[in-house]
């Protein structure tokens, strides 16, 4: 037994060293890190160049960069970034940029217990295309419509009227802007967006962070639903499948369709900056369409990356509708796939107007 306790001993100091001297060498390896980002930006399709140089003591051995690892950090997920090739001549590792989306970003790169980490913005790598439009159609309605939500559904068009006190969801004759159904919201509740899927209605409130389900035929509630990581309820679309849902801000929501839980998001985005005040949604052939609030026109986004692919210019829209002092801005869009084209209103808008969009001349 005094042997063994005697062996102990002697190689105790010598595992001590050994584990001291390990992270010695961590502890001094130093990464210095330098990239081609400029200002904080860098544009979709662009190859990231990152350049990593080493500094070590004389244990630390070429082999160990092998250790090294590219992390992201995108809309709150992280997942490994691969390079596309390392080059020798210049010690960089590429990364190409063209399957990721828009927005705030975080590359941690990492060796053993060293993290370094190098934040950026992805901007799109094209201004967004200017549309005009023409007008095909006007429809009359109540001036006092204060329009949140706006869509068609089997060729009938639902409002979602907003406002403290007179909220309300409501089926109508857009032709004449008779209403033919109506559900009240309590008092408390100051309606937003709806979207229209699978013969459910899905309904936004604004601060109250609650949505309301609703069967579309007879207008029963059926349900309502929490969003905890959105700021607010603004508008709401779908694309068959999901819901996408704006907050106020530049992120559009993600929210699974059975349980109406935010699933994550993408961030909206030019070739220059953020865009935020997004506010009523529709989906048309595979964009989502965006009225944006104090702005007068339609954001075009691509649902996968948040690029704003094109701008409809409708400001002079608001000109054509009765003008008074309770007259606001313009919010409402709703695809009517069998007319093949856009109805657009706003809130206190006395008119309705259906119009297809053209190339700016």
């Amino acid at each position: 037994m005094k042997m063994i306790k005697t062996y102990i001993f002697r190689i105790l100091p010598i595992i001590l060293f050994t584990i001291i001297s390990c992270n010695e060498v961590d502890s001094k390896i130093n990464i210095s890190i330098s990239h081609n980002i400029i200002n904080g930006k860098i544009k979709l399709n662009d190859t990231l160049k990152i350049k990593v140089d080493f500094l070590a003591t004389k244990n630390f051995k070429d082999n160990d960069l092998n250790n090294l690892l590219f992390d992201l950090k995108s809309n709150n997920n992280k997942y490994e970034l691969k390079p596309i090739d390392y080059d020798e001549t210049t010690k960089e590792y590429h990364f190409l940029l063209d399957k990721i989306s828009l927005g705030k970003k975080e590359l941690i790169i990492k060796l053993n217990n060293i993290n370094k980490r190098v934040n950026f913005t992805l901007l799109n790598d094209k201004a967004p295309k200017i549309y005009n439009y023409e007008i095909i159609n006007e429809f009359s309605r109540d001036l006092d419509s204060y329009t949140q939500g706006f869509e068609f559904y089997n060729d009938t068009l639902y409002e979602s009227l907003g406002r403290y006190g007179k909220s309300k969801l409501v089926k109508v004759d857009f032709k004449n802007g008779k209403q033919l159904k109506e559900a009240k919201l309590s008092s408390n509740y100051f309606a937003e967006g709806i979207t229209i899927m699978n013969d459910k209605i899905y309904q936004l409130t604004w601060k109250e962070k609650v949505g309301f389900v609703y069967d579309v035929n007879n207008f029963n509630k059926l349900k309502s639903f929490d969003y905890k990581k959105s700021i607010e309820g603004w508008g709401i679309c779908n694309d068959g499948l999901r819901l996408y849902k704006s907050d106020g801000t530049e992120k559009i929501w993600f929210l699974n369709s059975e349980n109406q839980k935010e699933e994550g998001f993408i961030e909206i985005y030019t070739n220059k900056n953020k865009v935020v005040g997004l506010n009523e949604l529709e989906w048309v052939e595979g964009k989502i369409y965006a009225n944006r609030y104090l702005f007068e026109g339609i954001a075009i986004i691509n649902p996968s990356n948040g690029a704003i692919d094109g701008v409809i210019n409708l400001s002079s829209l608001k000109g054509k509708v009765t003008q008074h002092e309770n007259l606001n801005v313009i919010n409402g869009i709703a695809y009517n796939k069998k007319r093949n084209s856009i109805f657009v209103t706003g809130k206190m808008w006395d008119k309705i107007f259906e119009i297809r969009i053209k190339e700016k001349e």
